[in-house]
């Protein structure tokens, strides 16, 4: 299997010129070659049996001495970077806390977002970490931890914002050409405000390419993925709008993301969950998380529990 030690930007409050373009585009394809590479090389699978006890899987992972993580190649959750090591939030803060389980590695598994709770629950990687929102729907296929983060939208719009969009609603307004990422809430959150053209895209570098080439409108992301694709490509013809708050059945979204486990390990989830309460607390989790774009209005004392509530 390929594995890489994360690169954990959190040691350290500098933040380094992101890459060009290019070498974001070589960032995600050698992020696919590394999932096609771990998934011939007949690594082996820890089978995870619901014993009805909360599961044994991190007693297994440290004995092996490595965990895999489910990523989905997106900046700034978990991504290969410039230096070809495995970097983003994701990767930085399940670096820190299994180091403190007793586990010392961490080994990426790249795979499209819309698989990663199939192969999570097919015992291809051991926990998903991906910032992926919590919701009711997940709750049911998955063991959430509680949210590192608390997270709004953006758009990426021409420079100038052309025709003033500053939410779903003026893009359905004015019948603008909106895209968004394959699988994201965005798309839930731009139809139910009645916005009717709505492309999907591989991810929030193709969002970019397209609004600076006119093909689109908007590209509606997390903020944060829309500030730093701005930051790093330093696009002159194109900018981020400020945060844009969506709406469900009349009532404001505040979408959380964490990391997921499978249903039958529970004690990996409790035990990943007291570290991750003790970096919460000493301010630690924001050290880790601020090189990757975060800041302190997006650390949250939310719940799973309460997120997983219909």
């Amino acid at each position: 299997m390929v594995s890489f030690q994360a690169h954990d930007e959190g040691s350290s409050r500098t933040h380094r010129p992101g890459p060009r373009r290019r070498a974001l585009l070589t960032g995600v394809a050698a992020l696919a070659a590394a999932g096609a590479v771990g998934a011939s090389s007949g690594c082996s699978r820890v089978a995870t049996a619901d014993t009805g006890d909360g599961g044994r899987l991190l007693e297994q992972l440290r004995a092996r001495g490595s965990v895999r993580l489910g990523i989905a190649g997106e900046q700034p959750y978990g991504y290969i970077g410039k230096d070809g090591k495995v970097t983003g939030s994701a990767p930085a803060v399940a670096a820190r806390i299994f180091r403190r389980l007793g586990v010392e590695r961490v080994e990426p598994f790249p795979t499209e977002f819309g698989s990663l709770i199939l192969g999570l629950n097919s015992l291809q990687f051991d926990v998903v970490a991906a910032g992926m929102y919590i919701n009711p729907e997940r709750c049911g296929q998955v063991l959430f931890a509680d949210p590192e983060y608390q997270m709004k939208d953006a758009f990426i719009v021409a420079r100038g914002n052309p025709l003033k969009l500053h939410s779903y609603e003026d893009i359905a307004r004015t019948g603008a050409r909106m895209a968004t990422g394959i699988g994201y809430a965005e798309i839930d959150y731009a139809k139910a405000a009645g916005v009717r053209k709505i492309t999907t895209l591989p991810d929030q570098l193709a969002g970019l390419l397209a609004v600076e080439q006119g093909r689109v409108d908007v590209f509606a992301g997390t903020a944060v993925t829309v500030r730093n694709v701005l930051k790093q490509t330093r696009s002159t013809k194109a900018e981020a709008t400020g945060e844009v708050t969506p709406y469900l059945n009349g009532k404001p979204v505040v979408d959380v993301g964490a990391f997921a486990f499978r249903r039958t390990e529970r004690n990996l989830r409790d035990a990943f969950n007291r570290e991750l309460h003790a970096m919460k607390r000493s301010g630690e989790l924001l050290e880790v998380m601020r090189p990757f774009g975060f800041t302190e209005e997006q650390m949250t004392t939310l719940t799973a529990e309460e997120k997983c509530r219909p």
